[in-house]
C-alpha cells in the first residue's frame, strides 16, 4: 500500500513539474554596454562620474555630460535637478533623435573648502529612464 501512494505522489509531483513551466521561453534581447534595446528610446551616458579635480575657491568650473540615444525613437530630458544650488545645469530640451547626442553643462561655483561630491539627477523618457550623475573634485583656497 505505501509502495502505491508513493508512486501515486511522485506521479502527480512529475505532473505538476511538466505542466507548471511554459511551453517555450520567449526570447529576450540581451543587453551589454550601451547597445540599444531595439524599441523606443534609449539614454546611453559618456559617463555618470566626472572629476573636476582640483578646483579654484569662487571659481567656476565647467564639466559636460553626453548623452546619446542609442534606440529607434526620440529620447526626451523629462527632468534634470542638481542637489544643490551650487551646481548649475545647461541642456537642450529638444528631442533627442536616433543615433544622436546632446551636452549636460554642469558649472561648479567652487564653494566650500576640500573634497566634494555633487549629484544632478535627470530623468528621461527611457525605459528606466533615471540616472544619477556625480560631479566630484577638491576646492583649494
Amino acid at each position: 500500500m505505501k509502495t502505491r501512494i508513493y508512486i501515486f505522489l511522485m506521479m502527480l509531483l512529475s505532473a505538476g513539474a511538466a505542466f507548471g513551466q511554459p511551453a517555450h521561453q520567449p526570447k529576450t534581447q540581451k543587453q551589454s554596454g550601451n547597445e540599444p534595446l531595439g524599441i523606443g528610446p534609449h539614454a546611453s551616458w559618456d559617463t555618470t562620474i566626472a572629476d573636476m579635480g582640483d578646483v579654484k575657491f569662487r571659481s567656476e568650473t565647467v564639466v559636460e555630460f553626453t548623452l546619446t540615444n542609442s534606440g529607434n525613437e526620440p529620447l526626451l530630458i523629462t527632468y534634470a535637478q542638481a542637489a544643490c544650488g551650487c551646481t548649475n545645469l545647461q541642456y537642450s530640451e529638444a528631442p533627442i533623435l536616433p543615433g544622436r547626442a546632446t551636452k549636460l553643462k554642469v558649472t561648479y561655483d567652487g564653494t566650500g573648502n576640500g573634497p566634494f561630491m555633487k549629484t544632478i539627477t535627470v530623468q528621461t523618457n527611457a525605459s528606466g529612464g533615471r540616472t544619477v550623475l556625480q560631479v566630484k573634485g577638491n576646492v583649494v583656497k
